[in-house]
């Protein structure tokens, strides 16, 4: 069973009195450890994509298992929960508290499962020590650079030891040479055995990852995956 299973997944919105099928059938599957990219210029369903995979949005109709647990019918409850335990996110503007620390905002996700101060301390540092940070710990967002403010994003979808992180144009607010020290960081946490998915509307970026996704019109276009096409030339 692959770790992420979407069946014939369609979202539909109204719109002006008129029916927009932002996703219409898409079928995939992610396997646990798996780094790849969805990519799509705007409008094309890749954020809406993210957001049912995210447990963010629910589908029109279609099914969804992630991790053994079918989400498309599942209470908001119950995806809230899915979303602190299973799934980490990291966002293009990092989103942090500009008000708490550094180890504060990482700790943020273990609140919201009723953590024990102690343990959220102790994991937000081995977090922070991922991702190279430890001795940033007690400063303020507005303290650091925009590619340390995206490590400190990262840690916080790092820190309740998730299932799988998607990342939703992480380098869009970045220098291009932040933004590559942000992918490097992603391929790492990607060889310890994370399991990752960026949507990004840049090809660039989505060349760096071993498995493209192309999202185009609500369905998905094309796929790439340079592992098989590695083992089709050998």
């Amino acid at each position: 069973m692959s770790l992420v299973e979407l069946r014939d997944i369609r979202k539909s919105y109204q719109l002006g009195g008129e029916t927009i099928h932002a996703l219409d059938g898409v079928s995939l599957d992610v396997e646990e450890g798996e780094f790849l990219s969805i990519i799509g210029p705007s409008g094309s369903g890749k954020s809406t994509l993210m957001h049912i995979l995210g447990c963010l949005d629910s589908p029109t109709s279609g099914t969804m298992q992630l991790d053994g647990t079918m989400i498309h019918n599942a209470s908001q409850s119950q995806l809230a929960a899915i979303r602190n335990k299973k799934i980490g996110f990291v966002f293009q503007f990092f989103n942090l508290l500009p008000k708490l620390s550094v180890t504060q905002n990482v700790e943020l996700p273990m609140i919201y499962g009723s953590v024990s101060s102690k343990e959220r301390r102790e994991r937000s540092m081995r977090a922070l020590e991922m991702v190279g940070l430890e001795n940033r710990a007690k400063h303020r967002p507005s303290q650091l650079s925009g590619g340390q403010q995206q490590r400190v994003a990262i840690a916080r979808a790092l820190v309740n030891d998730p299932k799988i992180i998607f990342a939703d144009e992480p380098t869009g607010n970045l220098d291009s040479h932040t933004g590559e020290a942000i992918l490097e960081l992603f391929h790492e946490l990607h060889r310890k055995g994370r399991t990752l998915a960026l949507v990004t509307h840049d090809p660039e970026i989505a060349a760096v990852t071993p498995r493209k996704i192309e999202i185009r019109d609500g369905k998905i276009a094309d796929q790439v995956d340079a592992r098989l096409a590695g083992m089709d030339r050998g």
